[in-house]
């Protein structure tokens, strides 16, 4: 039996991080022979707090982050090491999105994600996506610095 992982799971927040964390993520799913998901929640909070919800602006910011991992994904198909790839966006709040309609639908074995930098107000407030992750999933967790 195998004690390596089988599917791997990145959360992407499309910060500058990103690149590093994806980076990261396509490296353990290549060691490990595993399937890699690259999952990323446009935060919907404030379009929500705006009343509105255009679609066409969710649609932009889509395209805009599937552009800005577009090399990166492309490399991770390319790899022999990889057995597949696969890249879910969905909008939404973020935490209840990505457990809800990624996580527990995947059920990954590892999750990686940033230690993404949020303001001191934002942080007492919502606290980080890498402890909620740490709380609320059964597998392991990997966040990056």
């Amino acid at each position: 039996m195998s004690e390596g992982y089988s599917t791997v799971f990145v959360s992407l927040d499309g910060t500058e991080q990103q690149d590093f964390v994806l980076a990261r993520a396509i490296k353990v799913a290549a060691n490990n022979n595993a399937k890699l998901v690259i999952g990323h929640v446009i935060d919907s909070t404030a379009l929500e707090a705006a009343g509105s919800y255009p679609i066409d602006l969710v649609e932009g910011l889509e395209e805009a982050f599937r552009e800005s991992i577009a090399e990166q994904v492309e490399a991770a198909r390319e790899n022999p090491f990889i057995s597949e790839v696969e890249v879910l966006i969905r909008s939404g709040r973020i935490r209840e999105t990505l457990k809800d309609e990624m996580l527990d639908i995947i059920r990954p074995d590892l999750v990686i994600c940033g230690a993404r930098g949020l303001s001191g107000i934002k942080y007492a407030l919502l606290g980080s996506i890498s402890t909620f992750l740490l709380r609320n999933t059964d597998c392991d967790i990997l966040v990056v610095k």
